[in-house]
């Protein structure tokens, strides 16, 4: 899961990278619209954008107009300090998916992150199945046949973006794209090591990661 904030209160994005990310998920930042405008332009595998209203040098209401007019469908969570109908209603007019009103509790930022997440990814319930493979994204907990498979937080990363893929293929920029944050070095080699601890962690019965030479890795539909 990849997550772009767009917050200028330095203190309150802290906290939300630090939650977010122990949820699992690769967390950006911007602290003006100017640069969340920027970011959203030249990133396409964002799974979500939390964007403050009261940003600086760009308004939080134009940076949604403008990603929502290049026909983005990105979910977007609104936050803002002030809680009036008529922002509830200028912000989902604009095109955001959710609003929450400044202070909050971590843990139902936590719950709406996934619900819009999961209604991005067309999906209705937190469980990714393939087989006898069941992913629990809240829990970010694999079992194959009912027993718990140990894997690594990039691995688990890995995993849950091929289950959600699934049948299609996904390119090895793709998958640093959505797993790593800015900043973070991941060659397309680590990417192979990766997926080959996975595979020898979860390939048993019928599931199966195809290699597609020189484009990238599928997740075989079982049928």
């Amino acid at each position: 899961m990849r997550i772009l904030i767009a917050e200028d209160d330095q203190v309150l994005a802290d906290g939300l990278m630090r939650s977010l990310r122990t949820a699992g998920a690769a967390v950006d930042h911007v602290a003006s619209g100017t640069e969340a405008d920027a970011a959203l332009m030249t990133n396409t595998e964002f799974d979500l954008l939390i964007l403050d209203l009261g940003l600086p040098k760009m308004h939080g209401l134009e940076v949604l107009r403008k990603l929502r007019s290049r026909g983005s469908s990105l979910p977007v969570l609104i936050l803002t300090a002030a809680d009036s109908v008529e922002q509830r209603v200028q912000g989902l007019d604009a095109g955001a998916d959710d609003y929450m009103a400044k202070p909050f509790p971590l843990q139902e930022l936590e719950a709406r992150v996934r619900a819009l997440v999961r209604r991005g990814a067309g999906s209705t319930t937190n469980t990714l199945r393939h087989g006898p493979l069941v992913y629990d994204q809240s829990g970010r907990v694999a079992t194959i046949d009912g027993k718990m498979v140990d894997l690594s937080a990039r691995e688990l990363g890995l995993l849950e973006v091929l289950l959600q893929r699934s049948g299609r293929l996904v390119s090895k920029d793709q998958l640093v794209e959505r797993l790593c944050e800015w900043g973070e070095e991941v060659s397309n080699n680590a990417i192979e090591v990766y997926i080959h601890r996975l595979r020898k962690k979860i390939e048993k019965g019928p599931i199966r990661i195809a290699t597609v030479r020189g484009l990238g890795y599928c997740m075989e539909k079982i049928t």
